[in-house]
């Protein structure tokens, strides 16, 4: 069985992972005063030390669960790791904050549908195995599913602030003009060849061939290169591909013809020319249009959300305390939260 995520580890899409939870200030402060119950508040949502130390005890459940140390109480290591759920739970609370703004919210039912998929998923929609895999990891179903709610909301905000994002079919064809390069298919050549170590033994192969002898079965005896022996040296590589005295000799020879042993950094090459060469070929824009659509219209969509992500932080830089001794280690400093 594939072992359950703890959803409160799994990455809240893109906005968790770049969302700030940066700013703010240690001790009292904010729009709302610390309590001493208090980790850190958030506009008016509290965090609570309970709530924490919680998520802290289930991170060392999972460690423990892959037979890793997790690091001592008071040391740097566990620090960080408390400071990084921390960043995590302030993000929260910030998407949860805004997402009223933008029309955002998310259902009892899409939540229970969605733990539905994943008890599916890996627990082939057994509830008694997922309530035993939640009791391995330290975790309760409430918390699971307020941790589901956390990621559907994150992504619906994503949807939402990237809904209108768009990409023009003169943006799409400038984009693969001035990018030749990505869309060119170098010279190639069908050839085959026998690697070995020392040039006696090259001689004595390429003897035998000019003699007659099978250079398929000879390349399955002798050669030494795994990645064609057992086709009998037959490969296909492209201009520029191989090292320099190999690529010169393969495209340099006849069709048919066979090549005297060519020395490399691997070692001696006796190289056949099965096909001509097939010419440098650039891919036509049709067969590419919609990969480089797809591939704009994310890189568009990151900038939208990153745009929206940085008023965000801006927006809460005073809108975020920390009790004495958590919260980033710099004022100001973005959250390096990994998931």
């Amino acid at each position: 069985m594939r072992r359950f995520p703890l959803m409160f580890l799994a990455p809240l899409a893109l906005l968790a992972a770049s969302c700030g939870g940066g700013g703010g200030s240690s001790g009292d402060g904010g729009s709302s005063s610390l309590s001493q119950a208090d980790a850190a508040v958030v506009g008016g949502t509290h965090i609570t030390r309970a709530e924490l130390d919680r998520r802290m005890r289930q991170a060392k459940c999972s460690y423990d669960l892959q037979k890793q140390k997790f690091p001592a109480a008071g040391s740097a290591g566990y620090q960080a790791a408390q400071n990084q759920i921390l960043q995590n739970l302030v993000q929260r609370a910030e998407l949860a904050q805004e997402a009223p703004k933008l029309g955002v919210s998310v259902s009892d039912a899409q939540v229970e549908k969605q733990l539905a998929q994943l008890k599916k998923q890996y627990f082939g929609g057994s509830d008694q195995r997922y309530r035993t895999e939640l009791k391995r990891q330290c975790v309760t179903d409430a918390e699971v599913r307020r941790d589901v709610r956390a990621n559907l909301l994150s992504d619906a905000i994503y949807k939402k602030v990237t809904g209108n994002v768009k990409v023009t079919d003169a943006e799409v064809k400038a984009y693969y003009d001035a990018h030749p390069q990505n869309f060119t298919q170098p010279q190639s050549r069908v050839v085959r060849h026998i690697l070995v170590k020392s040039k006696a033994l090259a001689d004595k192969l390429y003897s035998q061939i000019k003699n007659g002898g099978d250079f398929a079965a000879l390349a399955k005896k002798y050669s030494t290169d795994p990645g064609s022996k057992a086709q009998g040296g037959k490969l296909t590589i492209q201009k520029g591909q191989t090292v320099p005295e190999f690529d010169k000799t393969a495209f340099a020879l006849k069709t048919g013809a066979v090549s005297k042993p060519v020395h490399t950094q691997y070692g001696w090459h006796i190289i056949q020319a099965l096909k001509a060469t097939t010419p440098r070929q650039s891919t036509p824009f049709a067969q590419v249009k919609q990969s480089i659509r797809q591939q704009l219209l994310q890189q568009n969509r990151n900038q939208a959300v990153q745009t929206w992500i940085d008023g965000v932080t801006k927006s809460y830089a005073e809108k975020i305390s920390y009790a004495t001794g958590l919260g980033p280690t710099t004022t100001g400093a973005p959250a390096t939260t990994t998931g």
